[in-house]
C-alpha cells in the first residue's frame, strides 16, 4: 500500500502501512517565507551592529509598538515584582529552579585527567564570561524559560548573565518574568526583544553589552539571527535550532483519547509553524484521538495559534507497529516525543532522535517544560539529529592542560618529527629536536 494523506478533522490523517521509504513518504515542517525572513533578519543586524541603542529604539516602535526609555530594568523593579507575585507563584518558581540547579549540576561535565606513560592532560571546565539569555514574549508570557536559561548559566560559574524579553505594550516586563530573573540570579534585565535583541547582545550597544554565549528559544525571527551571528563566529550558540514548538505523541488503543489530544495541543498552542504530530498504529485510537482534539481545540483559551499550528503541521499519522512509529519519530526528530502507548519503556531503546522523551501517562511534556529539571530549551527543526537540551555544559568550553615527563618526552617526540615532516612543518620538527638530548 502507498502512503495517503487527506484531511481528517483538525490533523491531517497521513497513512504509511506498508510503506518502506519513509524518508521520502514524510511531509517535512516549512516556514513560510524562509528566504524572506533571513533577508530581514540580517537587515536587522545590520541595523544594530551600525546604530547600536538607537537602532534597538527603532525597530522595537516598529515591531512591538513601544517607544522605550531606558532599555534596562533596574534591580530594584525586579525585586519589587519578586516581592509582589502571589505566594504560590513564588514558591512554583523557586520549586522549579532548585530542580533545574540541582539537575544541571547533576548533569555538568567535571575536570577530567588522563595519563599515560608520563603523559598527563587534565581538563579543566572554564565558564563564559558573559552570558545572554533570550526569553519569548508577545504571544504568553513565559518565566519558566528565565529558569531554564539563566539557572544552568549559574550553574555552570557563568560570572554575568543577562537577560533580553520583549517588552509589553505599556513598555514594561510582566512581573512574574522579573521575579523569574530575581529568582535565577540575573544580573540585569533588558526590554528588548526580537531579533534586534540578538543582535545586542551578540554585538554589544551603548546599554546592552556584547555576550559570549546566547542562548535561549524564540521565534524563527530570533531563531534564523541567533544562527547568522553564530556564522560571524564573534558569540557562541549551542547547536541546537531552538525554534517554535514541537510534539510527537505515540499512541496506541490503550491511551485514554483526551491525555494523547491535550498533550498534542500543549505544544501547539506556542503558535505558528511549530509541529503536533500523532502516530498510531490504531485506527480506532486515530479516531478517537483527532476527535478529542477537535473537541479541545473549540474551547480553547489559544484557539487562534493552536489552529495555526494544526492547519500548517498538523498530523495523525498511522503506521505498521510500534517500530515504524518510532522509525518515523526519528525522522522527524521532534523536539518532545511523547510514549503513550501501553508499554513506552519498550519503545526507549529504539529512539535516536528527540530532544527529550516523556514515558507514561503521568509524564506529560508540560512537566518537562516547568519542573522536572532538564532545561527545556530542546533542539527543534530536526536538529535533535545532531544536538540536545540546553546544558550548563553550553555556558563552558575545555581547557586542555599537558604535562610531560622525559621519558614520555622521548617516547612521542619522534612520531612529531615524523608527522611534522610530512607535512612540511620543518619548525615544528626542530622543536621536538632541540629538545632532545
Amino acid at each position: 500500500m502507498g502512503s495517503g494523506q487527506y484531511r481528517c478533522g483538525v490533523l491531517a490523517r497521513l497513512d504509511l502501512r506498508g510503506v518502506t521509504d519513509l524518508r521520502s513518504a514524510l511531509p517535512r515542517p516549512s516556514v513560510a517565507g524562509a528566504s524572506a525572513v533571513v533577508e530581514a533578519v540580517r537587515a536587522i543586524l545590520a541595523d544594530v551592529r551600525a546604530r547600536g541603542d538607537e537602532a534597538v529604539r527603532e525597530l522595537t516602535k516598529r515591531f512591538d509598538g513601544v517607544d522605550l526609555g531606558a532599555l534596562e530594568v533596574s534591580t530594584a523593579e525586579c525585586k519589587r515584582a519578586l516581592e509582589s507575585i502571589p505566594a504560590a507563584q513564588r514558591d512554583a518558581l523557586e520549586l522549579a529552579a532548585a530542580n533545574v540547579r540541582d539537575f544541571a549540576a547533576a548533569e555538568a561535565a567535571p575536570d577530567a585527567r588522563y595519563e599515560r606513560d608520563g603523559l598527563v592532560v587534565r581538563t579543566l571546565r572554564r565558564p563564559v564570561d558573559r552570558a545572554g539569555c533570550y526569553v519569548p514574549g508577545g504571544r504568553a508570557v513565559y518565566p519558566s524559560t528565565v529558569l531554564m536559561t539563566a539557572v544552568p548559566a549559574r550553574v555552570a560559574g557563568v560570572g554575568e548573565v543577562v537577560l533580553c524579553v520583549p517588552p509589553d505594550r505599556d513598555g514594561n516586563v510582566p512581573d512574574v518574568v522579573l521575579a523569574a530573573a530575581a529568582v535565577a540570579g540575573v544580573d540585569a534585565v533588558y526590554r528588548v526583544g526580537g531579533a534586534q535583541a540578538i543582535a545586542a547582545m551578540a554585538y554589544g550597544t551603548e546599554s546592552i553589552p556584547a555576550v559570549d554565549v546566547i542562548v535561549g528559544p524564540g521565534n524563527i525571527y530570533v531563531a534564523v539571527a541567533k544562527r547568522e551571528v553564530a556564522g560571524e563566529g564573534i558569540v557562541g550558540i549551542p547547536s541546537a535550532f531552538a525554534g517554535p514548538s514541537e510534539v510527537v505523541v505515540i499512541a496506541d488503543e490503550s491511551t485514554a483519547p483526551e491525555l494523547a489530544a491535550i498533550d498534542i495541543i500543549v505544544q501547539a498552542e506556542h503558535g505558528p509553524d511549530g509541529l503536533a504530530w500523532l502516530i498510531t498504529w490504531s485506527e480506532r485510537a486515530a479516531d478517537a484521538i483527532t476527535g478529542a482534539v477537535a473537541g479541545l481545540v473549540a474551547d480553547a483559551a489559544r484557539r487562534e495559534e493552536i489552529e495555526s499550528t494544526l492547519d500548517a503541521n498538523g498530523r495523525c499519522v498511522v503506521v505498521d507497529g510500534p517500530e515504524q512509529a518510532i522509525a518515523v519519530a526519528n525522522l522527524i526528530a521532534p523536539e518532545h516525543l511523547e510514549l503513550l502507548n501501553a508499554d513506552p519503556e519498550s519503545l526507549v531503546p529504539l529512539v535516536r532522535h528527540a530532544g527529550a522523551v516523556f514515558c507514561g501517562p503521568l509524564a506529560p511534556a508540560s512537566l518537562g517544560d516547568y519542573v522536572a529539571g532538564p532545561s527545556h530549551v530542546l533542539p527543534t527543526h530536526g536538529s535533535a539529529r545532531f544536538a540536545g537540551a540546553l546544558t550548563a555544559d553550553d555556558f563552558t568550553k575545555p581547557v586542555h592542560v599537558v604535562d610531560v615527563d622525559r621519558a614520555a618526552f622521548d617516547r612521542l617526540g619522534p612520531a612529531v618529527i615524523e608527522l611534522a615532516t610530512a607535512e612540511g612543518l620543518t619548525a615544528h620538527a626542530d622543536s621536538i629536536r632541540l629538545r632532545r638530548r
